[in-house]
């Protein structure tokens, strides 16, 4: 019984994962369509003829919103390459010995690993930086026209780090060891 039961924990953590597999898969897809597409950096399309949301083709040697710039290249593989790759290791090394994230929580923190590969990929073997092709128009919010260019593995982090922070915050898991102490309470 005991088997079974391992079986069917290791069949919950493995099967999120798939969502890793399409993200990394369908980001580096998209890419490759995008600099395919347009080879330079540059508008691509006004997608709604209205300014709003424009295929976009950009490059970024930094991370979001392009912080580090600026930065050698040598502290640049430190801190977008290698770090990223720790931390992701270290999600990764979570995601399966912690029996703490409910099923929502799995997906999320898959799509999470999904979307920083994705990105790593880029990193190391685009040396003209990360492919970005969306630009949506935010009319002056944040002083900004434009929210800054992204791409399918950014939107993955990002939503799905608001849909674990919002379920960590709002949802917690109530443990084998919680449940025990209820129960003899």
């Amino acid at each position: 019984m005991k088997l079974l039961e391992k079986m069917k924990q290791l069949k919950e953590k493995l099967l999120p994962l798939s969502l890793t597999a399409f993200i990394i898969i369908a980001d580096q897809i998209v890419k490759a369509i995008i600099v395919k597409i347009s080879p330079k950096t540059g508008l691509i399309k006004d997608v709604f003829n209205n300014d709003f949301l424009w295929l976009y083709h950009a490059r970024n040697k930094a991370i979001a919103f392009s912080l580090g710039q600026g930065f050698p290249d040598p502290v640049k593989k430190v801190f977008f390459v290698a770090f990223p790759i720790l931390v992701l290791a270290f999600l990764a090394w979570y995601y399966f010995k912690s029996d703490e994230f409910t099923k929502i929580q799995r997906w999320a923190a898959a799509g999470i690993i999904g979307g920083g590969v994705g990105n790593i990929i880029d990193r190391i073997f685009r040396p003209d930086g990360v492919v970005d092709f969306v630009s949506v128009k935010i009319y002056g919010l944040f002083g900004w026209d434009r929210w800054p260019t992204f791409n399918l593995a950014d939107s993955s982090v990002v939503v799905c780090c608001i849909l674990l922070f919002v379920t960590i915050l709002f949802f917690p898991q109530k443990t084998e060891k919680n449940k025990k102490g209820a129960a003899n309470e």
